[in-house]
């Protein structure tokens, strides 16, 4: 495989791009003259393998309706395998249209309108919206920090309970934190989980996004085989891959109760999966698929240490470490400024469009979410920007 041009500068903009032909519209930066850092997308085209696959579908040019498509799961088992060390049975796989699709079938298929759902705030922002839309309570558990970085806070959540909740969400690896949990914190999840009698929904979007020297993800059914009659695992290739317009995603369900009872809401739905991103993720988990992620994250890991190393500078900034993901997790608090003032710097003086902290839930008031997977380029003028909006702090 030739080595992939992640410098390469491609116009996204009058394609139908969320990222870059909405931002006027979300935060007042115009493409022309903005820099995009808010949708957690890539500005990167997916491996050669995934564009031939497409290439195939449409040289054939019958769009039918698609059957069972065994090369397909055979590539999601091949790659959990491979990448993660967990054995995957082909019936354990459920697809979903995309994982917020996926999550919002959880909440449906296990919990009733008025129970409460767990999230660990801030937390990805989705979670909370598909749980209200479904007529239930959102329970935000709000993280800790220790020494700059998030942790679980048992003690206090203990006394968060109301007898109401009936699932919890895990975000693993953590979106916006960027936490790569330890084996340890995910058995307490699950203990929780079995003491409290909860659906546990472990979505695992990020896992092949970790930085290449850091902590290594844990897969929640492995670390916790005991729970496998509560837990749904949901994973996708589009993050990875960077084909979140597939609409595609996996949720991984080892009991048979529980994922009967999941397809039941599915069917009931009438969702099933489009032709072309089965074939999008058939080429992806493969092995030209594995160089490219691998070769993915040393970049992103490239594009971190300059944007860290950039907000570092400034005083009162406060870049979280990241572990996993392409998302820098931005504190201002230090600056002393109100999340107005400092969220206008960023959006009318600095011309960037970052995600506000406040849609995170609990916790994310001072902070701003920043997509760091685009060419290096347009990190490093970023940064040059964010000094230059605070250059009054230097």
């Amino acid at each position: 495989m030739s080595q992939p041009d992640f410098d390469q500068i491609i116009d996204r903009t009058g394609t139908h791009c969320s990222k870059w032909d909405d931002m006027q519209t979300h935060y007042g930066v115009s493409p022309d003259d903005g820099i995009s850092m808010w949708v957690a997308d890539m500005d990167f085209r997916p491996p050669a393998s995934v564009q031939r696959a497409v290439e195939a579908q449409a040289a054939h040019g019958v769009y039918g309706y698609p059957g069972v498509n065994r090369p397909y799961l055979d590539a999601i088992r091949w790659w959990m395998d491979t990448r993660h060390g967990w054995q995957v049975e082909p019936d354990w796989i459920v697809t979903a249209a995309g994982l917020v699709n996926g999550t919002a079938l959880a909440v449906d298929a296990f919990t009733e309108p008025g129970d409460r759902v767990i999230l660990m705030t801030p937390v990805y922002h989705a979670f909370a919206r598909v749980i209200r839309a479904a007529g239930r309570d959102v329970a935000e558990f709000p993280l800790a920090q220790d020494g700059g970085r998030y942790v679980m806070d048992w003690e206090t959540w203990a006394g968060l309970l109301t007898g109401q909740e009936r699932m919890l969400i895990l975000c693993s690896p953590h979106n916006p934190g960027g936490r790569v949990w330890s084996e340890d914190e995910l058995r307490q999840v699950a203990e929780f989980c079995e003491t409290h009698d909860l659906i546990l929904v472990s979505d695992e979007i990020h896992h092949d996004l970790v930085m290449p020297d850091g902590p290594r993800h844990h897969v929640m059914a492995k670390v916790a085989p005991g729970i496998a009659n509560r837990l749904i695992t949901l994973t996708a290739a589009t993050k990875t891959f960077n084909i979140a317009g597939a609409h595609i995603g996996n949720a991984i369900i080892s009991d048979d109760g529980l994922r009967n009872a999941y397809k039941a809401r599915q069917m009931a739905m009438g969702l099933s999966p489009g032709l072309f991103g089965m074939d999008m993720v058939a080429a992806a988990y493969s092995p030209e698929g594995a160089e490219w992620v691998d070769a993915l994250v040393r970049y992103i890991d490239g594009n971190r240490r300059i944007f860290d190393d950039g907000v570092a500078a400034i005083p009162g900034l406060a870049s979280m470490p990241l572990e996993a993901t392409y998302l820098a997790w931005v504190d201002f608090a230090g600056t002393g400024m109100t999340r107005e003032e400092f969220t206008r710097r960023v959006e009318q003086d600095a011309k960037i469009a970052a995600n506000h902290g406040t849609t995170f839930g609990t916790g994310g008031d001072s902070f701003m979410r920043f997509n760091l997977a685009t060419p290096r380029a347009r990190v490093e003028e970023a940064v040059v920007r964010l000094q230059k909006a605070f250059g009054d702090l230097q």
